[in-house]
């Protein structure tokens, strides 16, 4: 099981959420934190609460519908020289519900691919180049396994283009010690999920995570977070382990 003690994750979305339970389970194992949320100030509480376990933690800025804002945030952390060793990928925005989907504005999928997936890529593209150098990393992106809901096209399509993505940049990671997941949280009483949600987003814990501590090399899997509900630690990561690793499925 990968060590995260005492490495950086940089967490994205991490004020609330699944983002705010993944940097809580992280710190608790001794990760250190680097916090994005829109405004520093969203962070505040979860920063507090991660410094009491002991670990160190840096929060930044930055509004992923903005490309130069992305940009700039990556500018920040390089130059505070702190290396990212954990990226999840967590942030991701659902535009609306448009019941008349023939007339959906193409502002949704402008906006929801900036956030959900052209952000992500500028990050992953940034930092994963460095893991390699250094011999290790792990990635984990959020996707959705939202299907069949022309409703919300925005949102499903930026989700599928992230899978695209993910699984076919994992297959260039082979022989490497960086690992890229994608993780699917389910349904979850979030600001996002709303509050008919079946689950508490308590439960994506450990599975929301697991990717950050598999060690086998293999990159590609697609991680259910409830599908780790109720297990240690440990037993998610021989779960994950125990799953085929499949960077790409014609």
């Amino acid at each position: 099981m990968f060590d995260v003690k005492g490495r950086w994750a940089l967490i994205t979305g991490a004020s609330r959420g699944v983002g705010y339970q993944t940097a809580m389970f992280m710190a608790k194992q001794g990760c250190n934190l680097i916090l994005h949320s829109r405004k520093l100030e969203h962070t505040r509480k979860a920063a507090e609460e991660a410094r009491s376990l002991g670990v160190e933690v840096y929060c930044v800025e930055a509004e992923l519908a903005n490309n130069d804002e992305v940009t700039a945030m990556l500018n920040e952390i390089e130059a505070k020289e702190i290396q990212v060793d954990i990226l999840f990928n967590n942030a991701a925005v659902q535009i609306a519900y448009r019941k008349n989907y023939w007339e959906t504005p193409v502002e949704d999928f402008e906006k929801s691919f900036q956030i959900n997936f052209i952000s992500v890529a500028t990050i992953c593209n940034r930092l994963i180049p460095k893991m390699i150098e250094r011999g290790y990393g792990r990635v984990i992106n959020t996707t959705s396994g939202i299907k069949n809901e022309p409703e919300q096209a925005g949102y499903a399509a930026s989700k599928a283009a992230l899978d695209k993505f993910t699984k076919d940049l994992a297959s260039r990671l082979e022989g490497t010690n960086v690992m890229l997941s994608l993780t699917d949280p389910g349904w979850c009483r979030t600001d996002l999920g709303g509050q008919h949600a079946p689950n508490a987003v308590e439960s994506v814990i450990p599975g929301i995570a697991v990717g950050a501590f598999v060690d086998d090399r293999k990159s590609g899997r697609f991680l259910h977070a409830q599908s780790f509900a109720g297990l240690s630690l440990e037993e998610a990561v021989a779960r994950a382990e125990s799953m085929e690793a499949t960077p790409y499925i014609i």
